[in-house]
């Protein structure tokens, strides 16, 4: 039986919020309000922020059968177009990751950005981390920018920037992204629309 988008995705963000709040992470009633902030602000829309949750999901479930070294893969799915981050150990390794997730339902397209090699460490990670959280507030300091129109990813360094913009959008965000201290080189993996497109998906 087929469930209604919004059905759908009030039932990940639940399982999100269970999730996190049993880990002490965030409280259940903050974590429910500020998901659903997010997705209201987002262009994708209520099914199609769904369906990357589930895409996320099962091709994270595949990764560990497909490959060794699953833990070093990163999977983020935005509009169904799935990036593929992180590190494996060989070619047929990456190979394998990127067969596994085309065979998932719904994938329009992926993105195979793995490296071959060890897993970043720690201190990399959180350097990652520190560069998507300043490149997103440069975001929200341009007020002419939605910060909430890109997908940032940033991988040792490098930082992948997905979302659904108007050709004229596009270059004000690497812009941003590329100044931050600590970027390595800006991927645009955008989704382009023209701009009559982006005034319907704006007015939702």
């Amino acid at each position: 039986m087929l469930m209604h988008p919004i059905r759908r995705l009030a039932v990940v963000t639940a399982l999100l919020g269970s999730t996190l709040a049993a880990s002490g992470c965030l409280p259940l009633a903050a974590t429910g309000m500020a998901v659903g902030a997010m997705a209201a602000l987002d262009r994708r829309t209520v099914g199609a922020q769904t369906e990357d949750t589930e895409i996320e999901l099962r091709a994270g479930n595949r990764m560990p059968d497909a490959i060794k070294g699953a833990r070093g893969v990163a999977i983020t799915s935005y509009n169904r177009r799935v990036l593929l981050t992180g590190q494996v150990p060989d070619e047929a390794s990456k190979v394998d990751a990127e067969r596994a997730v085309r065979q998932v339902p719904g994938v329009r397209e992926v993105f195979n950005e793995l490296e071959l090699g060890n897993r970043v460490t720690f201190s990399t990670a959180a350097n990652d981390s520190a560069i998507t959280a300043r490149i997103k507030a440069g975001f929200v300091e341009q007020k002419a920018l939605n910060s909430n129109a890109v997908k940032v990813v940033t991988e040792n360094g490098v930082v992948y920037l997905m979302g659904l913009l108007s050709q004229r959008e596009g270059p004000a965000y690497a812009t941003v992204a590329s100044r931050v201290t600590g970027v390595r080189r800006v991927v645009t993996l955008y989704e382009y629309v023209t701009e009559e497109e982006l005034a319907r998906i704006t007015a939702r």
